[in-house]
């Protein structure tokens, strides 16, 4: 009998990728979400998709409906792809499902999620970091007035850079309000190319890897096309990775925006401990499988132009008109492969289409951006679990 996976997350167009890397490599793979999930289950890809209750809202249920997956099929492994992660690593279910678990404890999460313990623990490890500091209040704040345009000030939890302010000027440092339930930093701002990589760790040892950057981007900073990086920089980009995946003891996935300012010197700027759409750069022949399910490092990623199908359109078509940038979005389109549909399975790219509708409608229900309703339901920001 095959193997088998449990991969959550399933709105993630990064959990349907590694469930067909997870096929590729002879593994039954299940995917499950809290929310309906129309482009995993209109796929093709050979994976039951399951539901659980809200992470965030019905912790209690969520872990007795992880446990029962797990006794029900007898997964070898459940690899989150959210922020699930965080409600997966919960001490009560770390004591149930032990090395079923690809994530790492709790402890290690909150140094890599909490953007200025990421820093701080960075600077000890000798990875390097621009200047962080805390910002707990608007006195805190005000000391950065008179230089704020020097600065990127940003909550210490957050995600897609929604809620960053990238050198404000006065009148926009005034509308952040900090507090010590709503903490934020403030980091040095770095001049140059922003790059991102993907990681995967085994007890600390980095076996898988992919560098990228992306000249498509939501308002946010979320990136929807992956273009291969220069070739030394992803070396450099690599050795942090294995510096950082040992000296954090990592088990699992994880991700890290970074910059290389005029100079060519790498500065990490934060850590998402999850999957990212590096993923794409590793999948298609079970190797990211084999990295996950048995710690086989993988090779290295081939250089190539990847995108989000739906993404390209919706976004990338309209910025391509205003920015005249018509013959790049063409080029992109042209040279490069949709990572959510393929030949003889395009049923993803209208599910896509559709689980975007409704995390908007969510958005609209509940007063807040559709990338933060896509979060709603699993977001951690720091909480005890239990």
């Amino acid at each position: 009998m095959a193997r088998r996976v449990l991969i959550t997350g399933a709105r993630a167009v990064a959990a349907l990728d590694i469930a067909r890397d997870f096929a590729a490599a002879g593994w039954e793979p299940h995917l499950a979400d809290s929310v309906p999930v129309r482009m995993a289950s209109w796929s093709k890809a050979p994976a039951r998709v399951h539901r659980y209750p809200a992470p965030r809202q019905q912790g209690a249920a969520f872990r007795a409906r992880i446990v029962e997956l797990v006794d029900t099929f007898g997964f070898e492994r459940v690899v989150p792809t959210c922020e699930e992660v965080f409600h997966l690593a919960a001490p009560a279910l770390q004591c149930r499902l032990g090395e079923r678990l690809f994530v790492p404890n709790l402890a290690t999460l909150r140094q890599l999620h909490d953007k200025l313990a990421f820093a701080r623990h960075c600077g000890e490890w000798g990875l390097p970091v621009p200047d962080s500091h805390p910002i707990d209040s608007v006195e805190d704040l005000a000391g950065f007035a008179s230089r704020s345009r020097k600065w990127v000030f940003k909550p210490r939890f957050s995600r897609f850079g929604d809620s960053a302010q990238v050198a404000p000027d006065r009148r926009a440092l005034s509308a952040i309000t900090p507090s010590p339930d709503n903490p934020w930093m403030a980091q040095a701002r770095i001049y140059g190319e922003e790059v991102c990589f993907l990681g995967v760790a085994h007890r600390g040892e980095l076996v898988a890897f992919a560098a990228y950057r992306s000249s498509w981007r939501l308002g946010g900073g979320a990136g929807y096309a992956f273009e291969p990086v220069a070739e030394h920089h992803r070396e450099t980009l690599r050795k942090i990775a294995s510096r950082l995946a040992q000296c954090a003891a990592i088990h699992g996935q994880f991700a890290c925006d970074a910059m290389f300012d005029e100079a060519g010197v790498a500065y990490l700027l934060e850590c998402n401990p999850r999957a990212t759409s590096g993923v794409h750069l590793l999948t298609g022949a079970g190797h990211l499988a084999h990295a996950i399910g048995d710690g086989i490092a993988a090779p290295e990623a081939a250089p190539r132009t990847l995108y989000l199908g739906p993404a390209m359109v919706v976004f990338g078509l309209p910025q391509a008109v205003r920015g005249a940038r018509m013959r790049d979005w063409w080029r992109c389109v042209a040279t490069g492969r949709d990572v959510v549909s393929r030949p003889g399975d395009r049923g993803p790219l209208l599910g896509a289409l559709c689980d975007a509708a409704s995390f908007a409608l969510t958005g609209f229900k509940h007063n807040i951006s559709t990338n933060a309703a896509a979060t709603y339901d699993l977001e951690w920001n720091g909480e005890e679990l239990p």
